[in-house]
């Protein structure tokens, strides 16, 4: 099994849930997240000063997945969210040792 952790912008989020459930995903955890990287942040004029804003507000998807559909996911989130500028985010992939539903009890890939 695989972790995905997905850093958008926040304007994507309803897309990528949407074509996460055309392909059948629908357990997800949404974050509200501030990051900085390669977007380097804005400039703001607050009541005459100019504030450096580095950390901009983005959104984490976090999901677990069978190994074997990893690439069709991947390429799913990368379509719906690219819009081909900087700061369009990242996806970072771990691996998943065991899942256990605890209602059930079930365990391994029957628990996602």
């Amino acid at each position: 099994m695989k972790k995905l952790e997905v850093i958008i912008r926040p304007e994507k989020l309803e897309e990528l849930k949407a074509a996460l459930n055309d392909i059948g995903i629908k357990g997800l955890t949404v974050s509200t997240v501030m990051g900085c990287g390669n977007q380097k942040g804005r400039k703001e004029i607050y009541r005459g000063t100019v504030l450096n804003i580095n950390l901009l507000n983005k959104i984490k998807v976090e999901t677990v997945i069978r190994d074997e559909i990893l690439d069709e996911i991947t390429k799913v989130i990368t379509e719906t969210v690219r819009t081909g500028v900087v700061g369009d985010g990242k996806i970072f992939v771990y691996n998943v040792e065991n899942a256990i539903r605890i209602r059930t009890g079930e365990e391994g890939e029957t628990a996602i």
